[in-house]
């Protein structure tokens, strides 16, 4: 299957936390959209590897995303050599996105800046037609590059390159972060099993508050921010957003 947009994490949780309201976005418009966490999210405080799997197909199905795989890295672990490059090269050949959304760069956790970095190698290789893998079945796959990469911005706070107007799908977008029941605050059994620094309620707040803050600085209700090292081009003015800001 071809995809439009393939966003990829480090971690089940991460897609939803920084770009599920851009892919709820692009899904309702008729893109195809898929997602790849690079870890089982085994090292998490609470919650089971089984655990995560639910909680990501069940954030998959509030989403509507067309295909979700995990490849299955070591959490915390994972490192930016040959191995996981041709893992994250052979997803993006398989998928052909025009447009990936990666892990923001520098962050917290010090999954997710290696993360960003071993996505954006991986899609500028996957362009290079002496670097081979194969599929599933044993055949030959074709060289792809994504048109762009963008990343996502996660916990620490970076100024952003792109901002995306996610308003109208914002209740959405909570109710798949919310899917990850183990991890956050969504209700008062979420107060039973070791606190972690994402499991009170504070942190949930803080993630309504900055996609309120990002949607202030173009003038909606609430938008999501990403990171481009490659300058972004328009075809038209016609995607400017048009209100005042």
């Amino acid at each position: 299957m071809k995809l439009d947009i393939l966003a990829i994490g480090a971690h089940p949780d991460d897609v939803e936390l920084g770009c599920s309201g851009t892919i709820i976005n692009e899904l309702r418009s008729g893109k195809k959209v898929g997602i790849a966490d690079l870890t089982q999210g085994e090292l998490g405080t609470r919650g089971t590897i089984e655990s995560r799997y639910q909680e990501s197909a069940n954030a998959s199905m509030i989403m509507g995303v067309q295909v979700r795989e995990n490849l299955k890295m070591r959490d915390g672990f994972f490192e930016n050599n040959e191995e996981n490059k041709l893992k994250i090269i052979a997803a993006v050949r398989k998928y052909q996105p025009d447009i990936v959304l990666a892990n923001v760069l520098h962050d917290r956790h010090p999954d997710h800046g290696r993360a960003g970095h071993l996505i954006a190698e991986s899609c500028f290789l996957s362009g290079l037609a002496k670097i081979e893998t194969k599929d599933e079945a044993g055949r030959p796959q074709q060289k792809w590059r994504p048109s762009y990469v963008l990343h996502y911005i996660q916990d620490w706070y970076h100024e952003p390159d792109l901002l995306i107007d996610i308003s109208d799908v914002f209740a959405q977008r909570m109710k798949a972060i919310e899917a990850y029941s183990t991890q956050f605050h969504t209700s008062g059994e979420s107060n039973s099993g070791p606190q972690t620094y994402i499991s009170t309620p504070d942190f949930l707040e803080s993630v309504i508050a900055r996609a309120r803050m990002f949607g202030k600085r173009i003038g909606v209700k609430y938008a999501e921010g990403f990171i481009s090292e490659k300058k972004i081009g328009l075809s038209s003015l016609d995607a400017l957003i048009q209100n005042e800001t």
